[in-house]
């Protein structure tokens, strides 16, 4: 066979490898042995698989009806001023320009005025004074959110970050629902 006649010239020179030999990779040469992976075997028994007590449900994650979720956060519990400042914090470190928005009315994505199709009231909110430029420090954000809370106390006001170098919004939650949210 012509593989195995090699000539004692190329088998003298497999010790001597030039800088493009050596970084040649190996060839393929083939799936390894699968006996090093463990072995599953199938089985019809079905004992072993966990169980519900034969009651086979979907667990319904939130209620559809009268609780209107909102933006991030917004499954979770009410967020303590503590964890406020945590999540002004995390964007500040990011270098997001923190900015509050408030709206008086729904809180909520709504429709109302137009039945078309990706037409949607309720996705612009009125904004709290001006986005907060240089601001390096949580507490001047919630100084402002207590400043908003006490001119609109019924109102739904949500902390955004904004991006200055992609010029996008890059956070948004709501801080503070109003009680008549609760009640």
């Amino acid at each position: 066979m012509a593989s195995s006649m090699i000539s004692s010239a190329a088998v003298a020179t497999v010790g001597r490898t030039t800088p493009a030999q050596a970084s040649m990779v190996a060839p393929f040469t083939g799936l390894k042995s699968t006996s090093a992976f463990p072995v599953t075997r199938k089985s019809n028994d079905f004992s072993s698989l966990p169980s519900n007590g034969g009651k086979v449900q979907c667990m319904q994650v939130w209620p559809p009806l009268g609780k209107k979720k909102f933006e991030t956060l917004s499954y979770l519990r009410p967020l303590s001023n503590e964890e406020l400042m945590k999540e002004v914090n995390y964007l500040l470190r990011k270098g997001w320009i923190p900015c509050l928005e408030f709206e008086p009315v729904h809180g909520y994505i709504y429709r109302e005025n137009h039945r078309s199709p990706g037409y949607y009231d309720g996705r612009y909110w009125t904004m709290w004074k001006l986005p907060m430029f240089g601001c390096t420090d949580s507490t001047q954000v919630m100084a402002e959110l207590e400043a908003c809370k006490k001119e609109y106390p019924d109102a739904f006001i949500r902390i955004i970050g904004f991006d200055k170098w992609r010029q996008v919004q890059c956070i948004s939650f709501i801080a503070y629902k109003p009680p008549r949210y609760y009640n």
